[in-house]
């Protein structure tokens, strides 16, 4: 590997805080190549009715530099 880049992203899901983190990672692939790590940062939960509603995930995404 050279160089890595990082980039903060912050995943959703109604299901899980696991689920949240790969629906980050799949939307990034989208218009990013050659990721190679992921750090969950932080995680929380939005909270209605005294139920969760949807988790949340705060991510550091990293990525070959391709230059």
């Amino acid at each position: 590997m050279g160089i890595i880049i990082i980039r903060e992203m912050v995943g959703t899901s109604p299901r899980s805080w696991s689920d949240a983190a790969r629906q980050a990672v799949a939307t990034a692939s989208k218009t990013v190549r050659n990721i190679r790590t992921v750090e969950v940062v932080q995680s929380t939960a939005a909270v209605e009715g005294g139920e969760i509603v949807e988790y949340r995930v705060e991510l550091k995404i990293g990525f070959e530099y391709e230059g």
